[in-house]
């Protein structure tokens, strides 16, 4: 019997000859081995290479996230500041009204097309949150612990971060707007401390509220886009103070640039305005039922919110005179309702809500992006495993939130506004360009893997035109940053050479690898040791990994007493290690 042929059983037999290969039976493809896994998400199979972390079979963070949760963790996410703060920059960089709106809509293009992706790799492995973890994890498990290695230090160190910096300060910003006072720095810097104090408790305490508050906020936030759109459509109507609202409109791609620095730029820019429509598949492992729900429901958030965006860009051009937008930094909003309702109550009204918006991006970052901190530590690759691993004592990622929290306001307090922000801002997005374009990479590999393995068809595959045209966005990204921009070497957002972040986060990425060489190849050879990985049972249905170093002269008596993913073997098992119920395959 084939191993499809097990996946194609009734949902009884399924689960046991599926529970019969996980404990027993092991699939093998030249050097690799992978196992079947079950969830209790009521998800199928994954068969996963088993270097990767264990999958929990009942997750410790429950099965908190519907259908519903799932559209507005995603639009939590993707409507934080980005639509009310980017627009004046993206316009610089392209140089014309006409050319900024098709971005919009070229941005909701590639969003589709990486959200394909995302929905096929989680179809492979629909029992593991983490999403980025996981699947370049599978699919590059060679050489071992590599990949794993490299993204924890990326994403425990450098990633998000940044952004939550930046949204927390936009948060900190707009309360002090709607009380028309302008801070001093040291001022803006201890609102934004106290609101992500205040954020990150409130997720830490109770996953449920802290998923229903995204919810909440979510409806906020379509409400105000919403609101600007209609109000835009008033404006073109010429039913307000608004002069002339189509100028901005006549001649639109008049000042296009051509510069090709400007327009990778605005294309970044593009991508961390629609960031977020992928937040969900960073809790897969607690939504019943994954992969039919997402593909409903994540499609829907990202074509909503791309609506929204564009028709709000069109609202803006209607109201405000490009040089204003180009010019106006974080404050393209409060120009619009100034421009409409005038100085006033508006205007005010309006901070109110894109405080509350970037309130509520926050909260769905931190949510999502815990998950996956907690997965890299699942893995074994980051020091103390079971602190990472643990949901003690409220059910939630205690370590990766307070993780979050302090580096966050490391990135709030420590640079000072203006170089040093902007290259710390910068330097993780080169290093996670450079992931993505592996993670789309890795589809293809997981695709011919699961031919050669004789394995069932995914739950959902994406085309491979999409596959590809995301895999040429993403080598876009990497390419053009090394183009210079319009000022020369010294032209970008620093006073230094433009690409500076480029080489620092290749460096970075360098640094990893010599440090894993170090690690796993080195060390042990000059230690007599072996790495060995171990499974490690926690309370509440959680699992991690841990690499433990095993002196050579014990290793057979370690692998005896363990099977081929780090599960210790009862005694029981050992004697009657004969009596297998599904015996290994190997190709």
């Amino acid at each position: 019997m084939s191993v499809g042929d097990l996946e194609r059983k009734s949902p009884a037999v399924k689960r046991l000859a599926g529970a019969a290969v996980s404990n027993q039976g092991v699939l093998r493809e030249k050097d690799l081995e992978f196992t079947s896994e079950y969830g209790g998400n009521g998800s199928g199979p994954s068969y996963q290479e088993i270097s990767g972390a264990p999958v929990e079979h009942s997750s410790p963070l429950g099965y908190n996230v519907g259908w519903f949760t799932i559209i507005f963790l995603n639009i939590g996410q993707m409507i934080g500041t980005g639509v009310f703060s980017t627009p004046g920059t993206i316009l610089t960089s392209l140089g014309s009204v006409g050319l900024s709106l098709l971005y919009w809509i070229i941005g909701l293009i590639i969003a589709g097309s990486a959200l394909a992706v995302y929905l096929e790799l989680a179809s492979y492995f629909p029992n593991r949150s983490g999403a980025e973890v996981v699947y370049l994890e599978q699919a590059y498990p060679r050489p071992r612990y590599f990949f794993p290695t490299a993204f924890a230090v990326l994403s425990v160190l450098l990633s998000f971060s940044s952004s939550n910096a930046i949204g927390i300060s936009v948060l900190a910003e707009y309360l002090f707007a709607t009380n028309g006072h302008s801070p001093s720095p040291w001022e803006l810097k201890g609102v934004a401390v106290a609101s992500m104090t205040v954020i990150t408790l409130l997720v830490i305490f109770n996953t449920r509220l802290s998923m229903w508050l995204s919810n909440a906020v979510g409806i906020v936030k379509l409400s105000t886009l919403v609101f600007i759109t209609i109000t835009g459509w008033v404006v073109l109507g010429g039913h307000t103070k608004v002069e002339d609202p189509h100028v901005n409109f006549r001649n639109s791609f008049a000042g296009t640039t051509s510069n090709g620095n400007g327009i990778a730029n605005a294309l970044v820019k593009i991508n961390f305005a629609y960031a977020g429509y992928t937040n969900a598949f960073n809790v897969v492992n607690e939504t019943k039922n994954p992969i039919p729900t997402l593909r409903k429901t994540a499609p829907i958030s990202l074509l909503i919110v791309g609506i929204l965006y564009i028709t709000c860009n069109i609202a803006y051009f209607a109201a405000v005179p490009k040089e204003s937008i180009a010019k106006s930094n974080l404050t393209v909003a409060s120009l619009f309702f100034a421009a409409v309702f005038g100085e006033g109550s508006g205007v005010k009204g309006l901070n109110i809500l894109i405080a509350i918006s970037a309130f509520g991006n926050i909260i769905s970052v931190i949510i999502g992006s815990s998950r996956v901190i907690r997965e890299c530590g699942r893995q074994g690759v980051l020091p103390y495993p079971r602190i990472w691993a643990s949901t003690r004592p409220f059910g939630t990622p205690l370590a990766a939130y307070i993780l979050k929290w302090g580096l966050t306001l490391l990135m709030i307090l420590a640079p000072p506004a203006g170089d040093a922000f902007n290259f710390i801002v910068d330097l993780q997005s080169y290093p996670s360009a450079l992931f993505y374009f592996a993670m789309t990479f890795g589809v293809f590999i997981i695709r011919h893997r699961r031919s050669r393995l004789h394995l069932a068809r995914p739950e959902f595959k994406a085309w491979t035109i999409a596959v590809l045209f995301y895999l040429a966005v993403s080598a876009f990204i990497l390419v053009m940053p090394w183009y210079p921009p319009a000022g020369g070497a010294d032209g970008g957002d620093v006073s230094f050479w433009y690409a500076t972040y480029c080489v620092v986060g290749l460096g970075i990425l360098l640094a990893c690898a010599v440090y894993y060489v170090l690690w796993i190849y080195v060390l042990p050879r000059f230690g007599n040791y072996q790495i060995r990985q171990e499974v490690v049972p926690l309370p509440f249905g959680a699992n991690t990994h841990r690499l433990v170093r095993v002196k050579n002269s014990e290793t057979a008596a370690w692998d005896a007493r363990h099977d081929t993913k780090g599960n210790l073997i009862s005694e029981e098992v050992i004697s009657h290690s004969d009596n297998h119920l599904i015996s290994d395959y190997e190709l």
